[in-house]
């Protein structure tokens, strides 16, 4: 008896469920044109962020090829200060711009780069735009 419970358990439990196989259905026989849409948008993001963040003395860039996230190295500016205000890490960088240009951004140390800060483009591209430029007006005052 143990062993047929073993095995419907086992069965209801290990294997996806329908809510997901459905949804995997809809995604390779449903229209692409909304999924292509936004995929333009994404690229256009990037290359907006991308730009702006060339523009940033002292932050090194890469280009994303994949997901909506950006991981500049921004070590150039470890060391620096605002005042008694000292960039020590990704950490101290991290809470600089969160308290002086209102912009979130994620350590880099979580994903395995402690020179480099992890920045999402999957908001408006008006709101890049504007916490872009709070990057660049914050990081003037390190010094």
């Amino acid at each position: 008896m143990a062993d047929g419970c073993n095995k419907v358990q086992g069965q209801l439990t290990s294997a996806n469920c329908s809510i997901s196989q459905r949804g995997a259905l809809a995604a390779i026989t449903g229209d692409l044109v909304p999924t292509k849409k936004m995929v333009d948008q994404y690229h256009k993001r990037r290359d907006i962020v991308y730009n702006l963040l060339k523009d940033m003395p002292g932050v090194k860039a890469n280009y994303p090829q994949g997901a909506f996230y950006f991981f500049p190295d921004v070590s150039s500016y470890y060391g620096k200060k605002d005042g008694d205000k000292v960039i020590k890490n990704g950490d101290d960088f991290c809470y600089y711009m969160l308290e002086k240009g209102h912009v979130s951004l994620v350590p880099g140390g979580a994903f395995g780069d402690e020179a480099c800060v992890r920045l999402s483009y999957a908001a408006s591209e008006k709101d890049l735009v504007e916490a872009m430029k709070r990057m660049k007006e914050a990081l003037v005052n390190l010094k």
